[in-house]
């Protein structure tokens, strides 16, 4: 049994326990108080002792309702039975004949429900008719078992289909809550897989048709001749290659259909990517401080991913060279990038730096953080990224 399960159906037992006390409390000081040196000490004990037995009882199991009721119902009618016969009748059971119509309402269903009614009902009545000095008027009988059983009975019945109607409510909450969940999963599903298209259709076209018009072009010049425009186009080649492999790669996790041997590149694929940038004509410094470790799946690739971008920020507007530090501390790795800015964009206007927001949002997600802009003076651009290792 669950823990919430098992808590609930201890607070429900201390309940009833409390309300069988309070009703045993009032029955047996109420009754005790009328009675006191009218009944002879032999029946008034043994009334009390029967009162205390069958108001304890209400603290019983829900399914013992209807014989608690019962029980309830005899000890009205024994009661009356022993009363002085002058025509009144002492209050012997009252709230223990409430809360046993209330359990009886509440807890038990069809006949036995009905049984319990009667048999309180019929308490009631008989009770009223053996004090009487007189034939009672029925419809004061009627309306003293409404009194006594039925509005209890009626007001058990009201709780436990007012319960199960919140109940019925919460679940049909739960399900329209799981249907939207599992839309919305399939949505993301559709949606990932018409990006995963468009990136196939848009990229992967221009991408390969420019890796296929590089190498023609490479081709083309002479075999013996080693210039700088053969060197450029065999590093546009392999770049080709290499972001068509990622692509591919992506597109796959996009469709959860990633390949067997597929695998997302980190840290250790840092050799290739500066050899790569460094054949675009990229001069790249990398300096390692503090000991090098081995970063968890996802966090090696958001490092990877943030040192390509900003290498790739410094082929793209800087002045042919960068220094890249990695920094290892003991909850963090740090990535900073220094590169010059070319002459030409120092004072250009302000554009919206995507990429190293882009570069922001992966820090985020590790609890970390990106700070860039230029230098004092203006020459430099400097960015560092900060990737907290405590959530890894």
């Amino acid at each position: 049994m669950p823990d919430r399960t098992r808590e609930s159906s201890r607070s429900l037992t201390r309940q009833s326990v409390m309300v069988a006390g309070f009703c045993l409390l009032a029955d047996t000081l109420t009754f005790y108080y009328d009675t006191a040196g009218t009944l002879p000490a032999t029946r008034l004990w043994g009334l009390m002792t029967g009162l205390v037995l069958v108001d304890a009882a209400l603290a019983s199991a829900a399914r013992l309702s209807g014989l608690v009721a019962l029980a309830q119902a005899m000890l009205a009618l024994i009661g009356a039975l022993a009363m002085p016969d002058d025509g009144t009748l002492t209050d012997l059971n009252g709230a223990g004949t409430l809360i046993a119509a209330y359990r009886s309402g509440a807890w038990l269903h069809g006949r036995q429900a009905a049984l319990a009614l009667m048999y309180l009902a019929a308490g009631s009545i008989g009770a009223h008719m053996i004090a009487g000095p007189a034939p009672t008027d029925w419809r004061v009988l009627v309306l003293d078992a409404v009194k006594e059983a039925l509005l209890a009975w009626l007001v058990g019945r009201y709780t436990t289909a007012r319960g199960a109607h919140i109940a019925e409510l919460e679940q049909r909450t739960a399900r329209e809550r799981e249907r939207a969940r599992h839309a919305l999963a399939d949505a993301i599903v559709e949606e990932r897989s018409a990006i995963a298209r468009d990136l196939h259709d848009v990229i992967a076209h221009h991408v390969s048709a420019i890796g296929v018009h590089a190498g023609a072009a490479r081709l083309g010049i002479d075999a013996k001749e080693r210039s700088p425009v053969s060197t450029a186009l065999a590093a546009v080649e392999a770049s080709s290659r290499a972001a068509l492999l990622d692509l591919r790669r992506l597109l796959d996790f996009l469709h959860n259909k990633p390949a067997a041997d597929a695998r997302q590149p980190g840290l250790d694929d840092l050799d290739e990517l500066i050899r790569s940038v460094a054949a675009a004509g990229l001069d790249t410094r990398v300096l390692v401080e503090g000991d090098r470790q081995a970063l968890e799946g996802s966090l090696d690739i958001a490092v990877y991913r943030v040192v390509q971008e900003l290498l790739t920020n410094a082929l793209r507007h800087g002045d042919g060279q960068v220094a890249i530090t990695l920094r290892y501390a003991t909850s963090s790795i740090t990535v900073v990038a220094v590169n010059p800015i070319a002459a030409a964009r120092r004072f250009g206007h302000d554009t919206p730096h995507r990429g190293l927001q882009g570069v922001s949002s992966r820090a985020g997600l590790f609890d970390g953080s990106a700070t860039y802009g230029p230098t004092p003076g203006g020459s430099e651009w400097k960015t560092t990224v900060t990737f907290s290792l405590d959530g890894t």
